[in-house]
């Protein structure tokens, strides 16, 4: 039998989950069970609030448009967010929602938009990164939802990191030409630091910037090969290899039991 189930659709609720509670859906949310997927009364919905755990609930039609959720059983124990936090120059509005929804997916824990000099723009809509970060969730089994914190510009959001967090930054100008060196040698995989990663613009970093991280403490720059990659797909590779060699890929989900 699988771990997981694959089939029953998941939602994020704002409820307490618990046992014997009954949440009725939002309109848009029993349109998407009822006539979107045609659930029909008792199947199992998977619920998660990213405090509870994951729960199974059956549909309880309560009209020809309306419905409630019964809270069966828990599924799943709750689990911690990953201690890696993803920072990136946002981009034009689609691509953007592709970074979020892929750094949530390779286990990102807090998302923050970065301002740079050759930044292409500097609006960004937070409730639509926001829920880029709870659909990836839903998608993808995740119970603790990532933080999506307020953008800053370069030098607020190096400060703000911890000194013991290392800063992985990738760097098309990086002299170590293998990344999983160049990662090995600034931390240690058998007790990995805290992480933290960085993406620039597509226009990279300017002179001044780079020499900026540069001389931060505890940083690694990160070359990702011969090839010139856009910053959504930098944003996949970097996370993937850090993720690979100092991160939670080492040791599986991280799912923690129930004390």
């Amino acid at each position: 039998m699988a771990a997981y189930d694959f089939t029953a659709p998941r939602l994020h609720v704002a409820a307490d989950l618990h046992a014997g509670a009954s949440l009725p859906l939002d309109r848009a949310q029993a349109n998407y069970l009822l006539n979107v997927l045609r659930r029909k009364p008792e199947d199992p919905v998977l619920l998660f609030n990213g405090r509870d755990g994951e729960w199974r609930a059956s549909l309880v039609p309560s009209g020809r448009k309306s419905a409630d959720l019964m809270v069966v059983e828990r599924t799943r124990p709750q689990n911690a967010a990953p201690d890696l936090h993803y920072l990136f120059a946002p981009l034009k509005s689609a691509r953007l929602d592709y970074l979020a929804q892929k750094a949530v997916e390779m286990g990102a824990g807090t998302i923050r938009p970065v301002f740079t000099r050759y930044t292409q723009g500097e609006r960004i809509n937070l409730d639509r990164l926001g829920a880029n970060v709870v659909e990836a969730a839903e998608q993808c089994g995740i119970l603790a939802i990532p933080a999506v914190a307020e953008p800053a510009r370069l030098p607020e959001a190096l400060a703000a990191l911890a000194p013991e967090r290392l800063l992985v930054f990738c760097d098309e100008d990086a002299p170590v030409a293998d990344p999983v060196a160049a990662l090995r040698g600034a931390g240690d995989p058998a007790a990995p630091p805290p992480l933290a990663v960085l993406v620039g613009p597509e226009g990279g970093f300017a002179p001044e910037e780079r020499d900026l991280i540069a001389a931060r403490p505890n940083t690694v720059a990160l070359s990702l090969g011969p090839r010139i990659l856009r910053a959504d797909t930098a944003a996949v590779a970097v996370l993937a290899l850090v993720q690979a060699v100092l991160g939670d890929a080492r040791q599986g989900s991280g799912q923690v039991s129930d004390p």
